[in-house]
C-alpha cells in the first residue's frame, strides 16, 4: 500500500492495464436507478472510466446521507472493476458542491433525532477517507461553487480541475461549526498560515487562486469543460501521467490578480501565524492602524462575523492537522462535529444556520459572545467524546492505508 500511494502521488503507474479481463456487471452505466435517492447521484459511463454527477441542483449539490452512501456503493464497484481505469465527479447546475446538507441537519437536531445526525457524518467522512485512499486515479471538476464537504469530497483525489467559475470557501465559522470533511487536512498543508485565514474568515479563492496554492491540480476556462470530458471519456487507461498528459492539453496558465490575497502572503503570515485568535486580531488591528490597509480592515470584520467559539476551535484543529494523516483529521473532526450538534457547549452550529440559511436574518446571537468568554475547558471539551460510550469514527485504515 505505501508503494501504491508513493507511486499515485508522484503521478506514476498504478499497476498494469487489466482491460483484457472479463467484464463485471458493475462496470456498465448505471441505468436502472428507479430509487428517487439514487437520482441525487447519476453515473455517465464512458469507455474505460465512470463519472459521478451530484445531483440536487436546487440547493447547490449539497450532500446528503444518501448521497454519501451512494458514493461509497459506486466507488466501491469501480474500484473493483478491472476494466474502469479512472473515476470522475462532477456537479449538475452552478455549482459543484455547496458541503454538507446543514439545513436539513439543523431539523434532524431540533427533532431530537441525532443518530440521523451521527450517520450522516459517519458516511460522508467514510467516503472521504475512502476517496483519499482511492487505488485508481480520480478527476474533480470545479466548475462553480465548491465550499465546505464540497471540498471534501475533491480535494483527497489525484486531480481536481478548476475553471473560471470555481468559488472555494471553508465558511463553517460563519455558521457556528468548525471547517471539517478532511479540511483541516488539506487548510494546514497549503503554504504558510494560508489555511488559518482560510478556515477562520470563510473567505473564497477563485480558480486561478486555487491552482496557485495547490489546492487545485489544473485550470481551465469553463468553455473548455465540454473537450476535456470528451478526451477523457476516450482515454483507455489507468495511468495519471496518461490522465494528466490529457488535463494538460486544454489547460490555461493563469495567476492571481493584483488584489488577491496571495499577493499579501508576508502580511498574512505576520498575522496569522500567532498562537491564539485574539493576538491574530491584535495583530490585524496594529497592522491596520499602521498601514490603513483595507485588507486588513475586511479581515477584521469577517472575524467579528464568526462564532467566538468556532474561532478558537478552529485555529486549534487546522493547527493539529499540521502534524496528522487524514484518517487522524477525520476521526478528530468526528469528535468536534459531535460536540457541535450535540449542544453540550453551545448552540451555536443551529443559531448559525438558523440566522444564514433559515430565517436568513443575519444576525446570531452566539453564546458565548465574546472570545474572552470562550474558556480554554470550552475548547477542549470540543475535542473529546460526547459521552464515555460514544464510539469514534471507524475507518478502515489497516486495509487502506492515509496519506500523510
Amino acid at each position: 500500500m505505501q508503494r501504491f500511494k508513493a507511486a499515485l502521488l508522484l503521478r506514476r503507474n498504478l499497476h498494469t492495464p487489466r482491460f483484457l479481463l472479463r467484464r463485471t456487471l458493475c462496470s456498465f452505466p448505471d441505468t436502472a436507478i428507479t430509487d428517487e435517492l439514487d437520482n441525487q447521484v447519476l453515473v455517465e459511463g464512458k469507455a474505460w472510466s465512470r463519472t459521478a454527477i451530484l445531483n440536487r441542483p436546487s440547493v447547490l449539490n449539497c450532500l446528503s446521507t444518501a448521497m454519501g452512501a451512494r458514493l461509497q456503493k459506486l466507488y466501491t464497484c469501480w474500484e473493483n472493476d478491472p476494466d474502469i481505469g479512472f473515476v470522475a465527479m462532477k456537479g449538475s447546475g452552478r455549482a459543484f458542491c455547496a458541503g454538507g446538507d446543514v439545513v436539513t441537519l439543523y431539523h434532524l437536531i431540533n427533532a431530537g433525532k441525532m443518530e440521523d445526525c451521527k450517520e450522516f457524518f459517519r458516511t460522508l467522512y467514510a467516503f472521504i477517507y475512502f476517496l483519499g485512499t482511492y487505488l485508481k486515479p480520480h478527476v474533480a471538476l470545479l466548475n462553480g461553487i465548491t465550499m465546505g464537504g464540497g471540498a471534501g469530497v475533491s480535494i483527497p483525489g489525484t486531480f481536481r480541475v478548476a475553471t473560471d467559475k470555481t468559488v472555494f470557501a471553508t465558511p463553517e465559522t460563519l455558521i457556528g461549526f468548525h471547517p471539517d470533511a478532511g479540511a483541516s487536512f488539506f487548510l494546514s498543508h497549503l503554504p504558510g498560515h494560508l489555511g488559518e485565514y482560510l478556515g477562520l474568515t470563510g473567505e473564497k479563492l477563485n480558480g486561478a487562486e486555487m491552482i496557485s496554492c495547490g489546492l487545485a491540480t489544473h485550470y481551465a476556462h469553463s468553455t473548455k469543460l465540454a473537450l476535456i470530458e470528451e478526451q477523457l471519456g476516450k482515454l483507455v487507461t489507468d495511468d495519471p501521467s496518461v490522465i494528466e498528459t490529457s488535463l494538460e492539453k486544454y489547460s490555461d496558465l493563469v495567476y492571481p490578480d493584483n488584489i488577491s490575497v496571495l499577493n499579501r502572503i508576508e502580511i498574512l503570515d505576520k498575522c496569522f501565524s500567532h498562537d491564539t485568535v485574539e493576538e491574530i486580531i491584535d495583530s490585524l488591528e496594529s497592522e491596520a492602524s499602521k498601514t490603513n490597509d483595507a485588507w486588513c480592515s475586511s479581515t477584521l470584520m469577517r472575524l467579528k462575523e464568526a462564532s467566538p467559539l468556532s474561532l478558537k476551535v478552529s485555529l486549534k484543529s487546522i493547527r493539529e492537522g499540521r502534524f496528522q494523516s487524514l484518517d487522524q483529521c477525520l476521526i478528530r473532526e468526528y469528535r468536534m462535529s459531535m460536540q457541535g450538534i450535540s449542544n453540550q457547549i453551545s448552540r451555536d452550529f443551529c443559531e448559525g444556520v438558523r440566522a444564514r440559511m433559515v430565517d436568513k436574518d443575519l444576525a446570531p446571537k452566539w453564546n458565548p459572545p465574546s472570545l474572552e468568554q470562550v474558556s480554554k475547558d470550552m475548547v477542549e471539551q470540543y475535542f473529546s467524546p460526547i459521552s464515555e460510550v460514544e464510539p469514534d469514527l471507524e475507518l478502515p485504515t489497516a486495509l487502506r492505508e492515509a496519506f500523510t
